[in-house]
């Protein structure tokens, strides 16, 4: 995995309990909306169900209580459709075949598709999810490389989550699941009103 990738994605991966609340004028059963596109809630019931079936349960997420699941599942549609809208703002786009190109290179450096399903297992994506995984970090290199950097390196990190916080401004999470913080580039837990500064 890319260490770029890794470190946004293990931003998403680090958030603590979210307690439930109101969905803030969202219409039922609505996750979140960027731009009028919504992430319904039946996908993140969807994208929780293949973290729990992810390689028989033998990896992190499998053991997580639900509500660490849910809010990593919502994590990750989020930021997909963040990464999305920042390469759509740019003319910028990543193909099926490079996608596909990508998880071959990987199943070559891992020793065939079944060793690369159990580094990624372990890393808690699943099945269906691994060409979203695959989108997610070219997309990521793509947007650094658009301006001559690497997203491996400081400058690089610095040109990608600039390019996320910009394609956010208009993103709503339903409050249950928390907020997108955009310097983090992550889903953070509203702060309870009696903790609040």
């Amino acid at each position: 995995m890319h260490r770029r990738t890794a470190v946004v994605v293990g931003a998403l991966l680090a958030v603590p309990t979210l307690a439930a609340c109101g969905a803030d004028g969202l219409t039922p059963g609505t996750a979140a909306v960027l731009d009028g596109r919504r992430i319904p809630v039946a996908a993140v019931e969807a994208r929780v169900a293949e973290l729990r079936e992810v390689a028989g349960g033998a990896s992190a997420d499998a053991r997580r209580p639900p509500d660490g699941l849910v809010r990593r599942a919502v994590a990750d549609l989020v930021l997909d459709a963040v990464v999305a809208r920042a390469l759509a703002d740019r003319g910028l786009a990543v193909g099926g075949a490079e996608v596909a190109a990508a998880r071959t290179a990987a199943q070559d450096r891992y020793g065939g598709a079944g060793p690369l399903a159990r580094v990624l297992a372990a890393r808690g994506v699943a099945g269906p999810g691994v060409d979203d995984y695959f989108r997610r970090e070219l997309s990521i290199r793509r947007l650094a490389a658009a301006t001559g950097q690497d997203a491996a390196t400081p400058a690089g990190d610095h040109t990608v989550r600039l390019a996320l916080a910009g394609a956010a401004l208009h993103l709503r999470v339903n409050p249950r699941y928390g907020t997108w913080n955009a310097d983090r580039v992550a889903l953070l837990p509203d702060t309870p009103p009696w903790l609040a500064g």
